[in-house]
């Protein structure tokens, strides 16, 4: 089965020439890495955190973990986390290919078995529906561009229900696979606050900006500790609603088992680029290597 894609159009380009235009423009965006990918690679990776917004929105904050994708070498796989807003209660991953502008992104059924071996479930429905992984699959199909024939991903949802066994579960996954000699880079999609009457978010009326950066910098901090529970702690203590707490858990989980040294590549909101902070959400890219 293929997954159409749900929001070309809307939060990116839905022609091929203009996604790219639109993707290298994010690269070269004053609030992006600065440059296109050198097209040489060395060294490796072992994830990053990316946001999900629309691309005139967070692609320059996306496009700095997306170098780093870019510009190291080619992983064996990549497992892309995300969360589910429409509620889905069980974390699942789906062996459907994705149909993006930029051409069919393929899945690795022999990573799927080992998923289910692991009791990750394999329920490709509420993937038809969600947007959170979608919006990472164009930006990595650019960024493996030279070996596009080799990229090969695994969407994996994570839910509220079951994130810590998930961790637990995709952990040994990720161990068996290794052990195999096959290379992994996780990407975890996810935004940071929602800030609004929009959002039904309003902590501070006052210093909006500095209070927002703040308040994601706290949840970021524990992210750099490789603090998983200290992270959810925070974001239950603060409110932060960040959309994809839990697939940044799990994240966290899995990248502290690896020995992983995380480093933020940028910060922003929304507001930044539209200068409006009555609804402002932030953004950050966060490399683990």
């Amino acid at each position: 089965m293929i997954r159409k894609p749900i929001v070309a159009g809307q939060f990116y380009e839905s022609d091929e020439k203009k996604l790219i235009q639109q993707i290298e423009e994010s690269f070269s965006h004053q609030k992006g890495p600065g440059s296109i990918p050198s097209g040489q690679r060395e060294g490796s990776i072992k994830g990053v955190i990316s946001p999900h917004a629309g691309y005139p929105f967070s692609g320059p904050c996306a496009a700095h973990g997306f170098k780093a994708i870019a510009e190291s070498e080619m992983a064996d796989l990549y497992i892309i986390l995300g969360p589910s807003h429409i509620g889905f209660h069980k974390s699942c991953f789906s062996e459907d290919d994705w149909e993006t502008p930029l051409g069919l992104a393929r899945t690795d059924s022999d990573f799927g078995l080992i998923l289910e071996e692991n009791h990750i479930n394999l329920i490709p429905m509420p993937h038809k529906e969600e947007h959170s992984i979608e919006v990472q699959v164009p930006m990595l199909q650019y960024a493996c561009r030279d070996k596009e024939d080799k990229m090969m991903f695994v969407p994996v949802m994570v839910a509220e229900t079951d994130y810590k066994e998930t961790a637990e579960r995709l952990q040994k996954a990720i161990s068996e696979y290794v052990e195999k000699g096959k290379s992994i880079v996780l990407i975890a999609s996810s935004d940071f606050t929602h800030l609004g009457a929009n959002y039904g978010f309003m902590p501070f009326s006052e210093n909006v900006k500095d209070n927002m950066y703040k308040l994601d910098k706290g949840a970021i901090d524990k992210i750099l500790k490789l603090n998983p529970e200290g992270f959810m702690e925070y974001c239950e203590e603060t409110g932060a609603t960040i959309c994809g707490k839990y697939a940044i858990y799990v994240m966290i989980e899995v990248m502290r088992s690896l020995k992983a040294s995380p480093k933020l590549l940028q910060y922003y909101t929304s507001a930044d680029i539209l200068g409006d902070y009555s609804n402002a959400v932030g953004y950050a890219s966060i490399l683990f290597s």
